[in-house]
């Protein structure tokens, strides 16, 4: 399967693993609905319409009371009382009530006729009749209608407690039955999840380290894969073989030119400096005035041509993986002061102040190449007394930095723009302060700096501001891990 569609069914899978738990809700949510929804045409509506019936025959009572002013109209709205106590009654029998809105009925029907027997006795002026009916009749019969209220009110608060009951029990049941489902569901989309990230980030890990691999240019790297998968991983791993072949032969034909170019370059530049030093001794006949500056100036060129090429031939040796170093024990110390010997003249020349600071706990001796270390330490002072005027100071300071050794170099020089900083460490790149050179360079001293340094596994940074100086600073780690380019790594030992 591709990787596309691996990753368009994972994911509608855990989309449908997730919907589980929201169908469950919604079905547990439904059953929870039915129950408010009965509770509330229920129970509810039956208590209201018992608190109603109870202000009705309330209503019935007090009117009845003032059936003794003999007034037509007070005894309408008595039987209107009446019929309206008994529509609520009737209102009662869909709630199942146990026969109550029966008995409360047939009270009511008791009490309309006494009413109007009362009414007729009260006409008559036959007021013992009318009390006689009363209480015997009427009494009795409103006692009855109202007593059946108070246990039917009981019995609904019965009903809704358990009904209530029942709907938080389901409640329970459902938010249960919800979280067990999301639970299931997560545990799910977490295996799929973690399925298919293994299922990417193992190639992906793989391809990355292969990069990583030819980049430090063991270009026979292998990939911790199955190169044969028939998904687009498959595709790319054998793209990377393929490239991985490619560069071989690119590489190859690199080490070829660089060894041609070597041997074409070096024999002509040796040519011309070895007849522009026979002229000089005069073996081809005494130069004119006119002639000795043009031929130091051919000389003088010619330095210039050979150091290019050699940097050049440097430069490429390293970028084709052939640039090695040599670490030995060397004591750190010698280093230093050898260093202060050599520029301290310079320094006298240019007018310029000159230290070397050594700081405590300092390795006595450390495993580099020191050849390649002093070219490079060599190239960053001589960057700092071309770019530092008369009068002005630089700092050659070597400090521990965790375990390794920091050397920093500090002038009081032109400096150079925040913009053109992290450029300076290209191939002839030269910032903008070469006006305030004393001399001009090639642009490749400060590469090859860096390919030596990451060759001893250090780095090297620089920091400036124009018009205030420029500080390079170079870390490297105390003993040195000889990198082969083709062959992994190999350690030289202090005393090898």
């Amino acid at each position: 399967m591709t990787l596309r569609g691996r990753l368009a069914l994972s994911l509608i899978i855990i989309a449908a693993v997730l919907v589980v738990p929201l169908v469950v809700a919604l079905r547990s949510m439904s059953g929870l609905h039915d129950n408010v929804r009965a509770l509330r045409e229920g129970e509810f509506k039956a208590s209201l319409t018992l608190g109603r019936l109870r202000d009705a025959l309330a209503d019935v009572r007090s009117r009845e009371l003032a059936l003794v002013v003999r007034n037509d109209t007070v005894h309408a709205q008595l039987g209107t009382a009446i019929t309206k106590a008994m529509s609520l009654t009737d209102s009662l029998n869909r709630y199942n009530l146990d026969g109550a809105p029966g008995k409360i009925h047939g009270a009511l029907a008791i009490i309309a006729q006494a009413t109007d027997r009362e009414y007729a006795a009260v006409r008559a002026d036959s007021g013992d009749l009318a009390d006689k009916i009363r209480r015997e009749t009427f009494g009795p019969a409103m006692r009855e209608a109202e007593g059946a209220i108070g246990p039917t009110e009981q019995l609904l608060r019965g009903r809704t407690a358990d009904r209530v009951a029942a709907a938080e029990e389901a409640l329970i049941d459902a938010e249960h039955l919800s979280i067990a489902a999301l639970a299931v569901a997560l545990l799910l989309a977490t295996a799929i999840a973690l399925w298919l990230t293994r299922s990417i980030s193992r190639p992906v890990f793989a391809l990355e380290a292969g990069m990583q691999a030819i980049a430090d240019g063991e270009l026979d790297h292998k990939l911790n894969f199955d190169v044969d998968r028939k998904d687009e991983f498959g595709r790319l791993a054998t793209s990377f073989e393929e490239m991985s072949r490619q560069l071989a032969e690119l590489d190859k034909l690199k080490a070829e030119f660089v060894s041609i170019a070597s041997h074409e370059l070096k024999t002509p530049i040796n040519v011309i400096m070895g007849y522009l030093q026979l002229m000089e001794e005069g073996v081809y006949g005494p130069l004119t005035e006119k002639q000795i500056p043009i031929t130091k100036t051919i000389q003088a060129q010619a330095r210039t041509l050979g150091r290019l090429a050699a940097q050049l031939l440097d430069v490429s040796r390293f970028e084709a993986g052939g640039g090695r170093i040599e670490p030995r024990p060397i004591k750190l110390a010698a280093m230093l002061d050898e260093l202060e010997r050599t520029f301290h003249v310079l320094a006298v020349q240019r007018q310029v102040a000159f230290t070397v600071t050594r700081a405590e706990n300092l390795p006595v001796d450390v495993v580099w190449d020191a050849e390649r270390i002093n070219e490079v330490t060599g190239n960053l002072l001589s960057n700092a007394f071309k770019f530092t005027p008369a009068g002005g100071t630089i700092d050659l300071i070597a400090s521990p930095d965790k375990n390794g050794v920091c050397i920093r170099v500090q002038d009081s020089g032109a400096g150079i723009a925040p913009e053109q900083l992290p450029r300076i460490f290209e191939k002839f790149y030269q910032a903008d302060n070469q006006r305030s050179a004393s001399a001009k360079g090639t642009g490749l001293g400060l590469a090859i700096a860096k390919e030596i340094v990451e060759a001893h596994q250090g780095k090297i940074s620089c920091t400036s501001e124009v018009g205030k100086g420029t500080t390079f600073a170079i870390t490297l780690p105390a003993t040195v891990v000889n990198r082969r380019r083709t062959g992994g790594f190999r350690m030289i030992a202090p005393g090898t």
